[in-house]
Order: C-alpha cells, then structure tokens, then sequence
C-alpha cells in the first residue's frame, strides 16, 4: 500500500519521544509498503544527515518550514477561532495546500497522522485515515496548571478547554485511532475511547544493551529533552529536593542529568554534586555511567521512553505513580515507585546500599521491556490497524 503519513516534526534526530515513535513505525511500516512523509519544521535548517535517515525509508520526504512570523500569526488566528494552541501552532495554510497537492499527485491508499497538532491538515481528506493520538495532551496541560504563575495558568486553563473539545471532535473525523497507553486512553474525552487502540512505544533492543563491568561515575540519571516543561519540572525536584536527602545518607551521591536543550532552570543545577551534560551524541554512554535511574515525573503524560531505555540497559530505576501507570511495571520487583521525595531518596538509598537488590530490579525490569515493549510485535498491530 501507499502510507501518506504527516508529523509536526522531521522524525529525526531521535531528540524528542514524538520523534522516536514515528521514526520507529515509519522503519517498520517501511518493510511491506511505500511510506510517502510529509512534515513540518518549526526548528533550524535539516541537516542532510538526518534526511539521509529517514530517505532510507520512504519513497519520498517533503518538509514545509513554519516561519516564527506565521507561527505568531496562526497562534493569533487560533486564538480567535477556539482552535488549540497546539494545532494553531502547526497550523500552516502553505502546507495545507502542499497536502492537498501531494495527495492528489500520489493517490495514497491510507493516510496516517500523529497527534492533533496535524489533523487539521487530513480532516475531510477521502482516504482511510488514522490518528495517532499519542497522549492525551489535555490531561498533559491539566497536570501544568497546578504549578504554573497566574498568567500561564489563564492560558493553560483556556488550552484545556480548546483540547478537551477537539480531542473529542477529531474522534470522529477518523476511521481509526490509536494512543500510546490504556492510562491515556481513558483521559480521550469520548464517551467511545474503548475504541481506540493501544499502540505502546518500544525501545530498540539492538541499540540499548547493557555493558559489563561498566564503570559507574555517577549515582543518579535523569535524561530527556530538557526543554520539555515535565522533565524541566522532574530535574528541578531531583536535584533540588531528593538528593539533598540522599546525601543525608550518602554524602558522596551525585547526580548527572543527561538531555537535549537544557532550559536555563536546568543548567543552574550545575554545581559539584550535578552535572548537566546537554545533547550527548550517544545516550548510552550516560546509561552506562550511572548506578540508578530516576524519572521523578510530578506532570506530563504518555509513556516515557527514558525508563524503557534505561530498564534495557539494565539500570534499576525509580519513578512516580504518573509515569509508572502508563507504563505498567510492578514495584518492588521490576521497579520501584514512589511519589514524595522523601520516600523516593529512600529507594534511592536503599538501591545504593544493597547490591543484590539492585542487581534484581534492574534484571527483572530487563526482562519485562523485553516481554512488553519490543517494536517489532507493537509495529505488527499498527499496521493491522492502518491497512484495516
């Protein structure tokens, strides 16, 4: 078949958890049909590298540069018609047109799109479609607006309301619906979301395998894009409230935080206990350096990629109730979980003290990403789904 399939973002480099899920179903979709991808870019000039990647897989590549100045004046156009920010954002009437056309020159069999920022672009298009939600954003915004200042709470509160009603519109517009986790399945405002499938993330196996005897610089390990508001938030209560505490026990406990565009909250943790790297060219090696992982997540939404990471390289990791419900590990024996810092710096050191405790978490966390979270099972669904 021909799989028109349209991004908000270039699916590479794998800096982003939209940018690694599509990247993976596009390489697996790639084996038995011809991938025509359509994306937007609001960032710098696409290296030639990355297009290299993804040309690999597909039949052809057309990218579409959203400008700040039409960003700025979409969001103005969103903001007048009751359109979330998220999809006034990538709102682009050049690539609207540009859709239309690549459809009409391809005649795709299926169309495929991930989360509401595009689906602007494909509702009405008479083609089988299906919407990737992904996450369920509006539960993502809700879980900001307890923390936010008084202005963005008033903007968060109105996106909230714009997402909970299109997230429910666009149920209709498409043929089939897919999301990454049962938790946020259950958050789709749509009094049928049972309907929609469950389509879990993976992690490359090949790629993320544990070493022997690797040498552990560091105590703790939070990656991720730093840029990203959730992980900003999780790195500050990390750095700033759980290993003051772990020190209490563990004087020498230290800390790296390891991720993309680190926002300037995130590189003033700097100090002798914290090291913030920035964008590192391979994330294993951070992996590799640390005795445990820990993904305190106090907002967000969706499966976070970085503790199917981790658990494949064979680190025991700890997180929070929010993280650990989409991904369905158990505590206690494939991971531990914990919601105060208090109580998550007591994991910590209990980690750090018993040897065979970690070594049993971090082989039993192996073994359930392994049985769960493999692409290639995953991608056989997504695409019985697409084709049907």
């Amino acid at each position: 078949m021909k799989i028109l399939i349209v991004l908000s973002r270039f699916p590479y480099p794998l800096d982003k958890g939209d940018k690694l899920r599509a990247f993976y179903q596009i390489k697996s979709l790639s084996q038995k049909h011809e991938i025509f991808l359509f994306c937007l870019n609001d960032q710098k000039r696409i290296s030639n590298e990355s297009f290299d990647v993804i040309k690999q897989y597909c039949k052809q590549v057309e990218v579409v540069d959203v400008s700040v100045f039409s960003i700025f004046i979409n969001l103005i156009k969103a903001f007048i018609s009751g359109l979330p920010f998220q999809s006034g954002y990538f709102y682009s009437k050049k690539a609207k047109n540009a859709i239309i056309k690549l459809i009409n020159s391809v005649q795709p069999d299926r169309v495929f799109c991930q989360m509401i920022r595009t689906t602007e672009y494909l509702i009405g298009v008479p083609v089988p479609s299906t919407l990737d939600y992904q996450d369920a954003l509006s539960k993502g915004v809700e879980r900001r607006i307890v923390g936010a200042n008084v202005f963005l709470r008033f903007i968060l509160k109105m996106e909230l309301k714009r997402l909970l009603k299109y997230e429910a519109l666009v149920f209709e517009k498409f043929n089939n619906k897919t999301i990454i986790s049962l938790t946020d399945r259950d958050f789709i405002p749509h009094k049928d979301n049972s309907q929609i499938k469950v389509i879990r993330n993976g992690v490359d196996m090949d790629y993320f395998t544990p070493k022997k005897n690797s040498t552990k610089q560091y105590s703790l390990l939070f990656t991720g894009n730093m840029g990203y508001s959730p992980n900003v938030e999780a790195a500050c209560f990390l750095a700033n409230e759980i290993l003051p505490l772990v020190q209490l026990k563990i004087p020498s406990a230290n800390l790296l935080i390891s991720g993309t565009r680190p926002s300037p909250q995130v590189t003033q943790l700097q100090n002798d206990s914290v090291t913030v790297s920035g964008w590192v060219d391979d994330m294993r090696d951070s992996y590799d350096n640390a005795y445990c992982f820990v993904a305190p997540m106090l907002s967000g939404s969706g499966l976070q990629n970085k503790l199917l990471e981790a658990m494949a390289m064979k680190l025991p990791c700890i997180t929070t109730s929010l993280a650990n419900n989409a991904l369905g590990a158990t505590h206690g024996k494939q991971i531990l979980v914990a919601d105060n810092a208090n109580d998550i710096a007591n994991e910590i050191i209990q980690l750090i003290e018993d040897a065979q405790k970690a070594e049993y978490i971090a082989q039993q966390g192996y073994e359930f990403v392994i049985g769960n979270y493999n692409w290639e099972s995953i991608n056989v669904l997504l695409e019985e789904i697409i084709c049907s």
